[in-house]
């Protein structure tokens, strides 16, 4: 089966065989090139190298270099800390002081994953102060509170869109009058640019290339935007938001060839785009195929696999035809989760911390292997580095040898 190519992610960084560095994987799309993956697991499960207590959070661990970073936050701090990604030993650790409370009595610790490029590791708690620390040392470089800066409503849950290093800039979706969308410098965090006045959403925006030009996709709380990465300016906008005002859009667009795919939840639904002389028109739309809650689905080979429906409805796991929407096959009882592409391998993480590993098939969904690995509740984004897995509940960070037998 072959695979085409997601999503065209320009940094100007040095990114390293294995490397994880971001959310969602070096292209921000849930895929991994490792292909040399264990076929089958022992009895009791893959190898769990190590495992340690974390605090509060749903900020998804990154490596790079060798070195694993994780945001979360411990008593009155949110903490960002540097271990050995194969050891597990700590490094180094950068905390500062966080008074978050949410409001729905949920995890009151950081959402958004870090980003790591050139030395340099880009974080954004829950209450919107954005870091930048030097990953070698932990000491901080600059930061901005961009709540006191830019004055955002406050989100439902805490801020969650993780930052994107595009060129000289990190891109937030800040969700501020005038300020919707900020690049800040990297090296010294100063204002670049700013654009719209879009309230932030739950998604992570994109960099990607369409039609042979350079855009930054931002999928805010009204809908679609396509920026200009250097300018701000919007090239184009798609409105997609659910009619409810308790509705969130949380999946990060993903990029195939000239189309972009859309997917939210709350009585929103999914769509294809194809963006046309600064246009965005519609192929196909439906809440009937590939509904998103919170999770990104991943592509191969024209076939997206997903979760459908929001987490606490009990969702289902799904593959759609990428053209159409159609419908291949929807699988029951899992509940809600996270999907990662390895090869020709879906790797399945639960909420209640198990992982399953089966074929990217469209035809039949069949599991390979699978395995508990964390305890319930398990809501961040993984991370496969080397044939290594890294992933976190609310209290565990583990590391899971997937790796085949020497």
């Amino acid at each position: 089966m072959r695979f085409l190519p997601i999503l065209l992610f320009f940094t100007y960084t040095t990114l390293f065989a294995g490397d994880w560095p971001q959310f969602l994987g070096p292209s921000r799309n849930g895929i991994s090139t490792e292909t040399n993956l264990s076929r089958s697991w022992p009895k009791e499960g893959p190898p769990i190298l190590w495992s340690k207590k974390v605090g509060q959070g749903f900020s998804g661990p990154v490596l790079a270099v060798g070195k694993l970073f994780l945001f979360h936050r411990l008593a009155d701090k949110e903490v960002v800390e540097c271990f050995d990604a194969t050891r597990g030993t700590a490094v180094w650790r950068f905390d500062y002081a966080s008074n978050y409370r949410d409001d729905f009595g949920f995890d009151e610790g950081p959402r958004a994953t870090p980003t790591v490029a050139d030395g340099r590791i880009y974080t954004i708690g829950a209450e919107e102060v954005l870091h930048c620390i030097d990953s070698t040392t932990g000491k901080k470089v600059w930061a901005v509170d961009c709540k006191r800066e830019f004055k955002p409503e406050k989100g439902f849950f805490g801020y969650a869109p993780s930052p994107l290093v595009v060129g000289s800039n990190v891109i937030v979706n800040v969700g501020g009058e005038n300020a919707g969308v900020v690049a800040f410098d990297r090296q010294s965090g100063r204002v670049a640019w700013k654009a719209t006045s879009h309230q932030a959403s739950y998604a992570s925006p994109v960099a990607a290339t369409l039609g042979g030009t350079r855009h930054i996709l931002v999928f805010s709380r009204s809908g679609l935007l396509g920026l200009h990465p250097t300018t701000g300016e919007v090239v184009f906008e798609f409105p997609w938001r659910s009619p409810m005002h308790a509705s969130v859009n949380a999946a990060t667009p993903l990029v195939i060839d000239d189309r972009i795919f859309l997917t939210a939840s709350y009585d929103t639904g999914a769509a294809l785009l194809r963006v046309k002389l600064r246009k965005p028109d519609k192929i196909w739309s439906s809440d009937n195929a590939l509904s998103c809650h919170y999770a990104t689905p991943v592509h191969a080979a024209g076939f997206l696999y997903g979760f459908h429906g929001r987490q606490e409805h009990r969702p289902s796991l799904r593959c759609i035809e990428l053209n159409t929407g159609k419908v291949c096959w929807s699988e029951e009882g899992f509940g809600a989760g996270t999907v990662t592409l390895a090869g020709e391998l879906l790797l399945i993480l639960t909420e209640r911390g198990e992982l399953l590993a089966a074929p990217a098939n469209p035809e039949q969904f069949k599991i390979r292997n699978r395995a508990q690995i964390l305890p319930f509740e398990v809501r961040a984004a993984p991370a496969l580095a080397n044939g290594l897995f890294f992933a976190r509940s609310k209290e565990r960070l583990v590391c899971v040898d997937l790796r085949p037998a020497k």
